[in-house]
């Protein structure tokens, strides 16, 4: 039994039970208003679920692993229903709806005002004490279609706004292959948001489906290539990029962990490929969670994941990828409990590494050994 969004819209909140059985990486793009988080396997039986007879709607990706999980709910007697479409149908039911969208100008006065301190002034803390901004620069910034990119767009805009020197951006999308749905949405909020985007197809995800080792490894860089390549024909220097401050404690800790390495995600590159080119990451000290409460406050609604194979390639939620991470993130939640300062510390130890104390380290390829130097001494 199915129930479309349009039907589950003429429900009271307390008329019904909504249930998102997606995985914690995908919850954190967003989810619906009201939804209880239970994992798949952990439906049946669940205490939690609504027995009194109202419909409990069964929510996943796109409506496909909520099929047979209603199903199974319905053999326990409980009035379940997946959502046709999943989640997805929701964000473009949510995205069209003109009643709940928020203005441009209303999102960028909340840049000014409400997330001042915690967005915008770290923005320009990062432009500033890394020096990722000079004076003649012609900027892509490169929008995936997600809650990052599309905040470092808006903190581009309101940049240009009164900016102390003359710089250029180009706001660019690539489609490598998007669904209709991925790539609907992305322009819509575009739109939506005010924001000028250059569109430029390529195939990437179509080369990359049958790689069964590391394929969206092997996706981001193909990605990462596909944009040097066009932003360069538009005569631009340098391409942004929206990692976050968390996306940096926990690349610190996998790399520790599973990489037996210690190393951080740069706050800017040069390219080794493309001449002349750099990558910065505007968003280095902005907090993931204060991404979410501007996207939350502002009624927002993007994308999960660009690639069209989410519900069907394993590639996308294997242990290689999203579980790892999510396994960093729970630690560091963890840590914090008994130290508050946890994140501080894990992002501030690559900028305090003591040469003098470490066994080896690498300069330019080069591995160097506290023996190559100990009888020096």
């Amino acid at each position: 039994m199915t129930m479309t969004v349009e039907d589950m819209k003429k429900l009271s909140p307390d008329g019904c039970q909504i249930i998102d059985i997606r995985s914690e990486m995908e919850l954190s793009y967003g989810k619906i208003p009201g939804a209880v988080h239970i994992k798949q396997d952990a439906l049946y039986g669940n205490e939690y679920i609504d027995r009194s007879g109202k419909p409990v709607i069964i929510c996943c990706s796109r409506g496909e692993f909520s099929v047979e999980a209603a199903e199974k709910l319905r053999e326990e007697g409980v009035n379940a229903f997946s959502l046709e479409g999943g989640y997805r149908a929701w964000l473009m039911d949510a995205i069209n709806e003109p009643a709940a969208r928020v203005s441009a100008e209303d999102v960028e006065m909340s840049l000014r005002k409400k997330f001042k301190k915690n967005i915008w002034c770290r923005f320009t803390k990062a432009l500033n004490m890394y020096e990722l901004i000079k004076p003649g620069d012609r900027i892509a910034v490169c929008i995936s279609g997600g809650k990052d990119s599309m905040l470092m767009a808006k903190c581009f805009q309101e940049l240009k706004r009164h900016n102390k020197f003359e710089f250029d951006v180009k706001y660019l999308v690539m489609d490598p292959g998007y669904s209709p749905d991925n790539r609907r949405i992305i322009e819509e909020n575009a739109k939506n948001l005010n924001i000028p985007i250059e569109i430029f197809e390529s195939q990437i995800f179509d080369s990359v489906f049958n790689i069964e080792k590391s394929p969206c490894y092997l996706c981001a860089r193909m990605r990462r290539g596909h944009l040097y390549t066009f932003a360069k024909q538009l005569g631009c220097n340098k391409i942004a990029l929206g990692h976050h401050y968390d996306d940096v404690i926990e690349t610190i800790l996998m790399g520790m962990l599973y990489g037996a390495q210690v190393q951080t995600m740069m706050p800017k590159l040069h390219s080794t490929n493309f001449e002349g080119m750099e990558l910065i990451r505007p968003l280095y000290l902005v907090r993931e969670d204060d991404i979410k409460a501007w996207r939350d406050y502002n009624n927002l609604h993007f994308i999960q994941c660009a690639c069209k194979f989410t519900d069907t390639c394993v590639s996308c939620d294997n242990e290689e990828n999203q579980s790892k991470r999510i396994e960093i993130k729970n630690l560091i939640k963890t840590l914090k409990k008994t130290n508050p300062l946890v994140e501080s510390h894990i992002f501030k130890s690559v900028e305090n590494v003591c040469l003098d104390t470490v066994i080896a380290y690498k300069k330019n390829g080069e591995k160097i050994s506290f023996l190559d130097h100990y009888d020096d001494e």
